[in-house]
């Protein structure tokens, strides 16, 4: 093994027979490593498997139940492939299985026999069959795609390797084949290189070939080449070289020259030959690994060889690139996983000590960012730089290796170089040269940028910005701020100047980006500071920044009575105000206090403000009395009712009516207990009675229920408001059946003037009491008796009624009674007339006035008790002159006839429609002998008797019995 100072240090990554895998596994048929990742191991006994290695945790080893006579893993995921073939045939099948997700990706069954295959992208599988190769992509559902056919120089070979270059342009495929019989154990090398572009073949003699890529200077694009490496015996002198070639030379650029060196193989070891190639584009170095474990390491720019070595006692028959490292893994027949890797620390020193190779210890230094060769890079740059070879002295500086001299010490000196008129200064050419080598550091940055802002060319910094040529510091910063302010905002973040980057969002107001740069970064700002800042010059900006603070994960950074308290400070009350109603929306008992205090200050400055924040009722732990005396003050009445708890207080504050919305108020009742609404109630009536009985009415009539009717009643029957009584009685009326409620609501309605509601309820309803209810109309004498005329016709006091009407000369409601109202009545009226001494002429007028509507018998029947019939005489003549024959009309005008003694023989004998017997009585005690002819007239056998019995009329009864004896 090399020693400690080795460029090449070598360890033993594992071993596969310590992870159980037995040794007649160990081959190039059984085990694959496609790259630094994993290795798979095919096992046929005691059970068909195959073991997944994961180096990065090789110990846990994944061993499956497989079948296969191939086994590939992925080299980036845990994709496997699989080929087995099928019995009986010269077919392959082939699997691709995600083992993560435990699903196939694609199968496919080639028509011909799979001699070789490797992984030759991570998204591609190459294919080597007999005749031919083929790609086949794990992408879609493609199936394999012909790439070219074998040439002649490898049939019968064993298929050892195949590659493409990182552009899949060039393909190369590796076999080896049976050496010469004078030297059989010297295998003999072949290779195929083809062109994907020009669809054409090379045969070329090779044991192992990989490609490079390398920038040659002055090309900005890269160059392709091929490395390949061969043993071949001619003649009996051996020949081993090594290959650099560039492929695809690009027109009109600097091109790769053509290297090749010699493999200096010892003698012990004259039959060994190359089995792998591995290039580190890292450190830009080719290793070429033979059968029998010996290492050569090359240059890839110069093939200079760096170093050789035995590195396995063992045979090697697989390797792979170890890209993370630069080196690679190479696994012997004893089962040893042996990782090689390039010593940092000693290669340049072997270069330039043991080789004696300063430029390629230089070189390597420069391209690999090695230490080791700083004496002499600071040797070659002093001497660059006497020979004023500024612009090779700016190229090594730009390449030193680790920067060692990427210094302010090198700034200066190529300041310090006088301009000549009409060059270049060499400073611009040293920083020229470092902005074609990648980026600048931040004391180069900062020198350049200094430049280019005194020479007002800020668009230079705009465009080396955006493609990340200069080192951003929180100086360059400072710097580009003089000329743009937008430009430094980039600068600082990039370079992590937090306060600045901070400072810079506070001036452009943008401070939703203080708080999600700072989330990013970890940072903490001085919250405080900058929100008394915002506040100085954008009250509305620092409200916003104070509600984005409080929304950061974590909770806010400030005390929201902190925050508070700093708007209050500057009389921000709407400021302060917007912050809390934002914070408290959750309505936590912990910020009672804040709660209180948003109220507190709205009710002092802007009541309005507050009482809409009350009636949104987003508040519910304030210091509700606290709150109630301010609202009190502040004449919100309505609110401090709301929140007093005491009787005295709400006593107190309800009487301001006027400056509280009376619905409102209404419903503020329906809070209250009956007890607490009938004391307030009669406050208001005490203070205010009429200015204030609406409101009364209206919560009465609302919670008529709660507090009972009679309670009501009882509230304006002693502030004695028959209005009141009207307005809250008018509500309750249709659903009750109280005669105290009825007569209650007539004597309201009469006593405020609502003659129509006492002429409409006396008419409708059922339930009041009539003799109560006549007795106060009377008393009250109203201007309309309507109402009373409808208690009295409905209830039978059609006496009272007349005598009441007539003795207040109210003759016109008489008239209207008998003659619209109800005329079944008038001899009842009559009668009462008569009774009251009515002039006659009244009454006949009004008689007349009902005429044939008029009952007859009734109106006699009255008339006759007070021995006034004669007054129906004009009545009765003016019925029968319009041919009436009802009976009670001719009784009556033969009693009035009787009683005038005006010929009444004549109308007793000769009137047919008279009742003989009504009318033969009522002679009877006037003149019986009239009664005598009445009776006759009507054959009242048994009357006449009777009469002339009493009478002693026995001449007369006698003539009445010889006139029935004739016939």
């Amino acid at each position: 093994m090399a020693a400690a100072n080795a460029p090449i240090a070598m360890r033993e990554a594992l071993t596969l027979t310590s992870l159980g895998i037995a040794p007649q596994f160990i081959t190039f048929t059984h085990v694959t490593m496609e790259s630094d990742r994993y290795i798979c191991v095919r096992e046929t006994s005691p059970q068909n498997s195959v073991v997944i290695i994961d180096m990065a945790m090789p110990s846990q080893p994944l061993r499956r139940p497989i079948t296969a006579d191939s086994a590939l893993m992925n080299p980036n995921t845990r994709i496997l492939a699989l080929k087995a073939q099928i019995p009986g045939t010269t077919q392959d099948h082939l699997q691709i299985f995600n083992i993560e997700a435990k699903t196939k990706i694609k199968s496919h069954q080639m028509p011909e026999q799979v001699v070789f295959w490797k992984w030759i992208t991570p998204k591609l599988l190459g294919l080597v069959t007999q005749a031919s190769v083929y790609h086949w992509s794990i992408e879609g559902d493609s199936e394999p795609i012909k790439m070219f056919d074998r040439t002649a120089n490898l049939a019968n070979n064993q298929i050892i390797n195949y590659r493409c270059d990182p552009a899949e342009k060039w393909l190369v495929l590796i076999g080896i084949a049976p050496g010469a019989p004078e030297r059989p154990q010297l295998v003999k090398g072949n290779m195929q290189l083809f062109s994907v572009d020009q669809q054409r073949s090379q045969a070329l003699e090779a044991h192992a070939a990989s490609f490079a890529t390398f920038k040659v200077p002055g090309n900005e694009n890269p160059s392709t080449l091929i490395c390949f490496a061969s043993k071949a015996s001619n003649a009996g002198t051996l020949t081993s070289k090594l290959h650099i070639i560039e492929l695809g030379a690009q027109p009109g650029k600097p091109g790769f020259s053509k290297k090749q060196a010699d493999l200096f193989f010892p003698p012990d070891f004259q039959d060994d030959f190359p089995v792998a190639m591995q290039i580190s584009q890292k450190y830009g170095l080719v290793y070429v690994i033979t059968k029998l474990g010996l290492l050569f390491v090359y240059d890839l720019e110069t093939a200079a060889a760096v170093y050789r070595n035995r590195i396995s006692p063992d045979p090697i028959f697989l390797t792979a690139e170890s890209s993370t490292t630069g080196g690679f893994y190479a696994i012997n027949r004893r089962g040893q996983v042996l990782h090689a890797t390039v010593n940092d620390a000693t290669v340049v020193p072997f270069v330039s000590g043991q080789l004696n190779n300063l430029e390629l210890a230089v070189n390597l230094a420069k391209r690999a960012n090695l230490p080791g060769a700083e004496n002499l890079v600071v040797q070659r740059f002093q001497e660059l730089f006497a020979q004023t070879k500024y612009k090779e002295a700016a190229e090594l500086a730009a390449e030193s290796p680790q920067g060692l001299l990427r210094t302010p010490e090198t700034v200066a000196k190529f300041q310090s170089v006088p301009v000549q008129a009409g060059q270049t200064p060499p400073l611009l050419q040293y920083f020229g040269t470092l902005l074609t080598r990648g980026k600048l550091n931040a004391y180069e940055s900062l020198e350049l940028s200094r430049l280019v802002v005194n020479q007002n060319k800020k668009n230079l910094l705009e465009n080396w910005l955006a493609e990340d040529k200069l080192e951003c510091s929180e100086e360059l910063g400072d710097l580009v701020k003089t000329v743009d302010n937008d430009l430094a905002l980039k600068i600082y973040i990039k370079a992590r100047a937090t306060p600045k980057v901070v400072a810079a969002f506070a001036e452009r107001r943008e401070f939703d980006k203080i708080l999600i740069y700072s989330k990013q970064v970890g940072y903490t700002p001085d919250y405080l500071f900058l929100l008394q800042t915002i506040l100085r010059t954008d009250p509305q900006g620092a409200v916003n920044f104070a509600l984005m603070m409080s929304q950061m994960e974590g909770g806010c950074p400030l005390d929201y009575n902190t925050i508070t308290d700093l708007f209050l400070q500057r009389n921000m009350i709407r400021e302060a105000t917007a912050f809390l109603l934002d914070v408290l929306k959750p309505n936590l008992e912990e910020h009672a206090f804040l709660q209180t205090k948003v109220l507190e200050i709205n009710l002092v400055t802007y009541p309005n403000v507050a009482d809409a924040i009350l009636a949104n009722g987003m508040f519910s732990h304030y210091d509700r009395p606290r709150i109630a005396q301010l609202c009190e003050k502040a004449g919100l009445y309505l609110r401090a009712l709301q929140h007093y708890a005491e009787l005295p207080d709400i006593k107190r504050v309800i009487v301001n009516t006027h400056a509280i919305e009376p619905q409102a108020l209404v419903e503020f009742f329906g809070t209250l207990s009956k007890e607490w609404a009938l004391e307030c109630m009669k406050d208001l009536l005490l203070v205010n009675l009429r200015g204030n009985l609406q409101i009364v009415v209206q919560a009465a009539k609302e919670y008529c229920e709660q507090l009972g009717v009679d309670a009501c009643i009882k509230l304006f029957e002693q502030f004695k408001s028959y209005e009141g009584l009207y307005f809250f009685l008018g509500s309750y009326l249709s659903s009750s059946e109280d005669p105290d409620i009825h007569f209650k609501y007539i004597e309201s309605a009469a006593r405020t003037g609502q003659i129509k509601e006492v002429e409409r309820v006396t008419r409708e309803s059922n339930f009041y009491d009539a003799e109560k209810t006549k007795n106060f109309l009377m008393e009250a004498k109203l201007p309309d008796a309507r109402p009373l005329i409808n208690v009295c016709d409905r209830f039978g006091f059609v006496p009272d009624l007349t005598h009441y009407l007539y003795t207040n000369n109210m003759l016109r409601y008489i008239e209207g009674y008998v003659q619209k109202v109800n005329p079944g009545n008038a001899p009842l009226v009559v009668g009462q007339l008569l009774d009251d001494e009515c002039p006659e002429d009244f009454i006949k007028g009004l008689i007349l006035s009902v005429r044939s509507l008029l009952p007859v018998e009734p109106l006699v029947d009255e008339c006759e008790k007070r021995n006034r019939l004669r007054l129906l005489t004009q009545f009765l003549e003016h019925l029968v002159s319009e041919g009436s024959q009802d009976v009670h009309v001719h009784n009556a005008l033969g009693k009035i006839i009787i009683d005038s003694n005006n010929n009444p023989e004549h109308f007793l004998t000769t009137n047919p429609f008279y009742d003989s017997r009504v009318v033969g009585k009522y002679c009877e005690k006037r003149d019986p002998t009239l009664a005598v002819v009445a009776y006759r007239r009507g054959q009242c056998d048994e009357e006449l008797i009777n009469v002339t019995n009493k009478n002693s009329l026995f001449k007369l009864q006698a003539r009445y019995v010889n006139s029935f004896l004739s016939f």
